[in-house]
């Protein structure tokens, strides 16, 4: 797990090598056991590493095989890499490393742009090939690592932030339309290739981009998701033991394929709790396990800690519990926007940071259970949507999920950033795409591969890298996923969602835990707002740069002020937080 930044000349100057520590110094978080560059005339490449397999130098980057005319930086694990060694050896290939990271040089030697399309794991990654004078970027199908990129003139620079971008500077930075509209419809969701900056494109999960030094480039995807029924159907014994097969098998290798013990960060839910079960029953020994936990307000309780306690003491964990005051969250709220590689409306943002954090002086591994809720259809609007008969696949979806509809997003913002409805043309264009049998099918898929990237998925790959500590996440392999998405909806719904998991659990977890309401990481104060972050969101989008960036309509802003417990969206966010969160977001990193 590591930063990674480069750049490409299209003029056949050479690369600008202090743009490069520059991009460097705002990735040192994300790898700070070891920072290298690299350049050849028009290329440089920068990385900063955090050691997990062959902790040698031998694998440091960014990884030059001259020999072969290559060189690497990559950001990520590749839990086959054992595997794909082996049977890069029978090719011919002699390696000098012990890790993961050689073998994707020399994947991309023998199978060129389908080297990724044989890689198991999360990943971005960039290589130079020398004697094709070519730039490849790539990244994995989840999106579960990030990979932004900038262009101006002639001259094309990635990194894994897009605060590295910044720092490198060229960057134009007004605020994109259709991004803002995507932001406040989807919860914070802006798919790729847009960010809420024009001058800032992320490239899209399951796609690689192909440039050479003359600036002709080639994008493509080489991974769709399937959600139909196979051939021959499954009886519901045949799907729930294959599920669990491979949730075992994912589970496995998050925790095998490391030089550095494995930890697990336990929410006290079905999801992470079921990580610490298998495990367990895996024969790992010495689990290390992390909770955190808030202030309770008079609407809900602040932690979990009742039953992450009965998952503790079923297995025996070495646990570690974290009790974080109100006063701490507000105090470090702006580090954690810092890290932020994009705006973040989920209240749990500022949990993870703040757990991260703790964890991080303890392993520098860990699995987390993000993406089973998507999977597995364990949300509380997938039954609402499931039971919508009529109306378009969009009216299904987004009544039921929208932040807001298209009439209250122009009564938000100011005429300068208005226009259509964008984020509903690209949702009814994403439902409408082939291989789903039914509405749910396109829902979960376009939940998995598009709404949860730039979500929960970003969100713990930012607040834990934050902290130099890598998070695993076995419900997102894809082999795991690919299999439940040809599984019928209606299964994975059962009992209130995630049947499968719950069939799974039953013996292995106390019944308290599996049959539990659904939970979510929980930050009250961020909810229910009030007191000193009443204040802290008042000021702030009172503020005179506030106003003069002229995003919001005071109508819109004075009534949630007026009443800012009053007005949430659909699924249970604070509308008030997201207009503050950005506007935060937006001092923080381009003032």
């Amino acid at each position: 797990m590591c930063g990674i930044c480069g750049e490409l000349r299209f003029d056949g100057t050479p690369a600008d090598l202090n743009a490069i520590q520059s991009m460097l110094a705002e990735l040192t978080r994300r790898g700070p056991d070891h920072g290298g560059s690299y350049s050849d005339g028009v290329v440089a490449f920068g990385h900063r590493r955090l050691a997990i397999i062959d902790l040698s130098v031998r694998s440091n980057q960014p990884m030059v095989d001259a020999e072969l005319g290559l060189a690497l930086v990559f950001n990520g694990t590749i839990y086959n890499y054992r595997a794909l060694r082996r049977e890069l050896e029978d090719w011919g290939c002699h390696f000098f490393s012990d890790g993961d990271t050689e073998v994707i040089l020399k994947a991309w030697h023998v199978w060129g742009t389908g080297c990724v399309e044989r890689l198991h794991g999360m990943f971005a990654f960039a290589i130079w090939d020398a004697n094709q004078r070519l730039l490849f970027l790539a990244r994995d199908r989840f999106g579960i690592k990030p990979l932004y990129w900038s262009e101006s003139g002639q001259t094309l620079r990635f990194a894994s932030s897009p605060q590295a971008l910044l720092a490198a500077g060229g960057v134009d930075t007004t605020i994109d339309p259709v991004a803002l509209h995507n932001l406040f419809t989807l919860h914070a969701v802006v798919p790729a290739p847009r960010t809420i900056l024009n001058g800032v494109r992320k490239l899209a999960p399951g796609h690689w981009l192909r440039l050479d030094a003359d600036g002709n480039r080639t994008e493509q995807a080489y991974w769709h998701l399937n959600a139909t029924r196979p051939e021959h159907p499954l009886t519901e014994f045949e799907w729930l033991e294959l599920i669990h097969a491979a949730l075992r098998h994912a589970v496995k290798i998050r925790s095998e394929v490391a030089d550095v013990p494995v930890g697990v960060l336990l929410s006290g839910g079905l999801d992470s709790s079921l990580l610490v079960a298998l495990l367990a029953e895996a024969g790992v020994s010495d689990l290390r396990t992390f909770s955190v936990g808030f202030e309770d307000t008079p609407e809900e309780a602040g932690s979990e800690f009742q039953y992450s306690d009965l998952v503790v003491d079923r297995y025996a964990t070495r646990h570690c519990k974290f009790l974080v005051p109100n006063a701490q969250v507000l105090q470090r709220l702006p580090e954690a926007i810092d890290a932020m590689a994009e705006p973040m409306f989920g209240q749990d943002a500022v949990a993870f940071y703040l757990l991260a954090e703790q964890v991080a002086r303890e392993i520098k591994v860990v699995q987390s259970g993000q993406g089973a809720d998507e999977v597995f259809g364990g949300y509380f609007w997938y039954p609402r949507m499931m039971a919508e008969t009529s109306g378009s696949r969009l009216n299904r979806f987004s009544k039921h999920y929208f932040d807001r509809d298209h009439e209250e997003y122009r009564r938000l913002v100011t005429d300068a950033y208005g226009g259509g409805d964008h984020t509903s043309a690209l949702i009814a264009e994403r439902l409408g795409e082939p291989d789903a049998d039914e509405f749910m099918d396109a829902v979960l898929r376009l939940d998995v591969t598009t709404l949860i990237v730039d979500d929960p998925v970003k969100r713990v790959d930012n607040m834990t890298m934050a902290w130099g500590l890598e998070a695993r996440v076995p419900f997102l392999d894809h082999h795991l996923v690919e299999l439940a998405a040809r599984c019928p909806p209606e299964l994975k719904l059962r009992d209130g969602g995630k049947y499968p998991l719950k069939a799974l659990a039953r013996g292995l977890l106390p019944d308290a835990v599996i049959d539990r309401p659904k939970g979510y990481f929980p930050m009250p104060a961020l909810k229910y707002v009030r007191g000193s972050f009443l204040d802290l969101m008042r000021d702030t989008l009172t503020s005179r740069v506030s106003r003069e960036r002229g995003i919001y309509r005071q109508t819109y802003l004075d009534q949630l002020l007026d009443a800012p417990d009053r007005h949430h969206t659909r699924i249970q966010g604070n509308k008030l937080w997201h207009l503050a969160l950005l506007e935060l977001w937006l001092q923080r990193h381009l003032a």
